[in-house]
């Protein structure tokens, strides 16, 4: 989930000019690291809520089997997954029993699929051929501020 209203982060460092102690604003360099590292840590959970409403759409419920399928990995993998998602409150889910949204988990499955369909229609705009603007978008889609995501959006109107 994007950090976007950071305007940059100042730290004060003390330097000596001339003899004296000045104060010296300083941009901390970091700020745009960890935003990209704050945003591959919610990746698994937005790829799943929005394969989740996608299975579900499809095929009228969703099962740890068809996200193993989905994003080809194992099952053991999923349910580890699932269960971190269910503890997150993302996910409901029960042993033997269909994996479904919590309403936390719908906001931001709705959320993510809205931010993909923006990059993807984007990227097909600049030219991109569509089997490579559906690949790439799978990496923008999290990693673009709201204000990217709006400058998008007007691009396209």
């Amino acid at each position: 989930m994007a950090t976007d209203d950071v305007k940059g982060i100042i730290y004060l460092r003390l330097i000596f000019k001339k003899g004296r102690e000045v104060k010296d604003k300083v941009k901390a360099r970091s700020v745009p690291f960890s935003q990209t590292r704050s945003r591959h840590a919610s990746e698994t959970a937005e790829d799943y809520v929005e394969a989740v409403m996608e299975l579900i759409e499809e095929l009228g419920e969703c099962r740890v089997l068809d996200l193993a399928r989905y994003f080809n990995v194992s099952h053991v993998t999923v349910s580890r997954i699932v269960k971190r998602l269910h503890d997150e409150k993302f996910l409901y889910t029960q042993p033997y029993k269909p994996v479904e949204l919590t309403a936390k988990g719908t906001k931001l499955a709705k959320r993510v699929k809205e931010r993909h369909e923006v990059v993807l229609a984007f990227l097909i705009a600049l030219g991109v051929d569509k089997t490579n603007a559906e690949i790439d978008s799978e990496g923008i889609e999290h990693h673009v501020g709201s204000k990217t995501l709006t400058a998008m959006k007007r691009f396209l109107k």
